[in-house]
């Protein structure tokens, strides 16, 4: 964010990501509005800046070498033209600069087709970020926002019951209640669902490129913006994959997964490849969570061991009466849950009127002990 106040040429400001985000989107996550104001000057150059990438979003044209030529020698016509029109006596008197400006001019021209298809070809080509803040945009639900700027998953409760690990670097967008009869999200990064079932009602996480639709089940998803691949593996359920540019159409190709099950996207080819061992891919075993390999069925066991395992999972927080339930044991299987629906379950099984409260990574549980 500091780098800024080094940027002296408008292809500083084009090159930053933030910086095209606000202009484009009005995304202004940098404060970039309010960095512009305090100094005038600056203002001009981010100005032009700005519209060097407004200019952008138009249809990318094709730039050889033929069509810089052509264009300079339009330019040079131009000013020839413009040359000859002047005064006879201010010709011999404004010789030199006049040649000066001119080879300025077209130096400018040239600069300006370079810098123009350079950019709209490297820097926009697969933007993924772009892809993400577009498909929100197109949402009229009125969506929230979280970011994890953190150093360690955060877990965040959506209002059907269903939970997200939302790892570092990440974001995920989502309506406060879900209408209508779809449920959708939106995740730039990584994060770890687990979907509460509703068969009337599936859900859908846009993750840049793919949409993956599920009814209830739990999987991981990799949408990294600078990464060059999408991962998608599922741990229990089944979840349907498929591009999300053609999500409405039904001839379009469809990935279903099952447990153990995986599907990686190619970004640069816009392939899918699908892997029917996840275990046996060396990428996916490196990157799984904590959460991926815990059994959450329970013969017999304390519930402070329970509590215990949650926390190593979901890295978070409980605080618990830990005298009242020393000698509460539980029996039951809480895989393919939802984070809330676990702590509901094992409250309901205590009795006594055990309560919980979540506040993000905080658990709160409230008991007398059990029947």
């Amino acid at each position: 964010m500091h780098k800024r106040n080094d940027f002296t040429e408008i292809e500083d400001f084009l090159s930053d990501e933030s910086f095209r985000l606000w202009a484009k989107y009005q995304v202004d996550q940098q404060q970039w509005e309010e960095w512009t104001l305090e100094d005038p000057k600056r203002a001009k150059l981010v100005e032009e800046a700005r519209l060097w990438i407004l200019a952008m979003k138009v249809e990318r044209p094709i730039l050889d070498e033929k069509s810089i030529e052509s264009a300079l020698d339009k330019t040079w016509d131009k000013i020839n033209e413009a040359e000859r029109a002047r005064p006879l006596f201010r010709k011999q008197k404004q010789k030199i600069w006049q040649y000066n400006w001119i080879t300025s001019a077209a130096a400018a021209v040239l600069f300006g087709a370079l810098i123009f298809s350079y950019f709209n070809t490297s820097l926009f080509s697969n933007d993924s970020t772009l892809v993400y803040h577009e498909l929100i945009q197109e949402n009229e639900e009125g969506l929230v926002e979280q970011t994890n700027n953190s150093n360690k998953p955060q877990i965040i409760t959506l209002s059907d019951g269903s939970s997200v690990l939302l790892l570092p670097d990440s974001k995920l967008s989502y309506p406060k209640a879900f209408l209508g009869n779809e449920r959708k999200v939106y995740l730039s990064g990584e994060g770890f669902f687990e979907i509460s079932k509703n068969r009337k009602k599936p859900f859908y996480v846009y993750a840049n490129e793919i949409v993956t639709k599920v009814v209830g089940t739990s999987f991981r998803i990799r949408a990294y913006e600078n990464q060059p691949n999408i991962e998608v593996l599922v741990h229990t359920g089944q979840v349907n994959i498929k591009s999300n540019e053609s999500v409405e159409d039904s001839n379009t190709k469809e990935y279903v997964l099952l447990p153990n099950q995986a599907v990686r996207f190619t970004r640069k080819d816009l392939t899918f490849n699908k892997i029917s061992d996840a275990a046996a891919d060396n990428t996916l075993s490196k990157t799984k969570n904590n959460i991926e390999d815990i059994n959450f069925s329970f013969a017999d066991t304390p519930v402070s061991k329970i509590l215990e395992l949650i926390e190593n999972a979901y890295l978070v927080e409980i605080d618990f009466p830990k005298d009242k339930l020393k000698n509460c044991y539980l029996t039951t299987s809480l895989n393919d849950q939802p984070l809330p629906e676990k702590l509901k379950i094992i409250c309901k099984s205590l009795g006594n009127n055990t309560t919980y409260e979540m506040n993000g990574n905080q658990i709160i549980i409230t008991s007398e002990g059990c029947d």
